[in-house]
């Protein structure tokens, strides 16, 4: 089926390669270094199983895992291909408040706006990651399906993005020391004393500490009262789950956000492994909308 523009995202997006496929989203992959080698993760149906169990068990026994941010010339070469075909770009990438991959494709989108000056390429950030910027993408083809353009599409995104709110609870903090996104002390004293931080996405697409639980199961409580307490229209939306190596405990937070909003739909996706290799095990990310500011809260 022909589209009137056509959406790309990166791996982070953590979708589905069915829901990707479905709607004819193009996708640019991160790239991580395990085990001696780089590698990527496109297909992401894959590390659903025994090769996501086995990246977070090595994780567990202390495997490093390193990341590099992507080109501005990768994403000149996945771009450029469709602009040659004659087709416009909605871009939807990873917060540049995590990660320096969207400033890459500014780059690359403004030197390409200067070969193909006929057509129409547009970035968005949607200061989220894994399943929040997984909704955005969803969004957008839901969107584009409904007739709206690129410009429409565009618009709705930036007045979808303050009502995203996004809330982690990890195992530690070391997993983010090491990526550089967390102090030593602060990350050691977590661990020390067996708290849970729970981080949320905040204004500027930053990862913050929000809140902090004694226990995993008072961790995944505080994560069901976020949701009770700022979601909007809960049995409109899709609310995801994405965790690393804690299916269960994903399915229950599914389960216990279900009796009491029984009409909710939920996707569920074990962490791709570069934002993975950042959050590390014991990870459970809740995804939904809320009010419109929910993000401060």
């Amino acid at each position: 089926m022909k589209h009137s523009f056509t959406i790309v995202t990166d791996t982070s997006a953590n979708l589905p390669a069915p829901l990707l496929n479905e709607h004819g989203i193009i996708v640019v992959p991160l790239t991580y270094h395990f085990e001696g080698e780089e590698r990527c993760c496109l297909d992401t149906e894959r590390f659903q199983g025994e090769e996501g169990e086995y990246f977070y068990k090595k994780l567990c026994e202390g495997e490093r895992v390193s990341t590099s941010q992507v080109t501005p010339q990768k994403y000149v070469e996945a771009f450029e291909p469709l602009l040659q075909n004659g087709e416009d770009i909605l871009f939807i990438g990873m917060s540049s408040g995590i990660s320096g991959s969207y400033h890459a494709s500014e780059v690359a989108a403004e030197q390409l706006r200067e070969s193909y000056p006929e057509r129409k390429l547009l970035t968005f950030d949607t200061l989220a990651a894994s399943l929040g910027e997984g909704k955005a993408v969803i969004h957008a083809a839901e969107y584009r399906q409904s007739g709206m353009s690129i410009e429409e599409t565009y618009q709705k995104l930036l007045e979808d993005r303050d009502e995203l709110y996004q809330v982690v609870i990890l195992d530690d903090l070391m997993f983010l020391h090491r990526g550089g996104r967390v102090s030593a002390p602060k990350a050691l004293l977590g661990k020390l004393l067996g708290i849970r931080p729970i981080l949320k996405g905040d204004e500027s697409g930053h990862l913050v500490v929000c809140d902090k639980a004694k226990g995993r199961s008072r961790g995944i409580g505080v994560l069901v009262s976020k949701f009770t307490e700022l979601v909007d229209r809960a049995k409109e939306q899709l609310v995801c789950i994405a965790y690393t190596d804690c299916p269960q405990d994903a399915l229950s937070l599914r389960d216990t956000l279900s009796a009491v909003f029984n009409k909710a739909k939920f996707l569920i996706q074990r962490y791709e492994p570069v934002t993975g290799s950042y959050v590390g095990p014991g990870t459970i990310a809740l995804f939904f909308e809320g009010k419109k500011g929910v993000r401060a809260y």
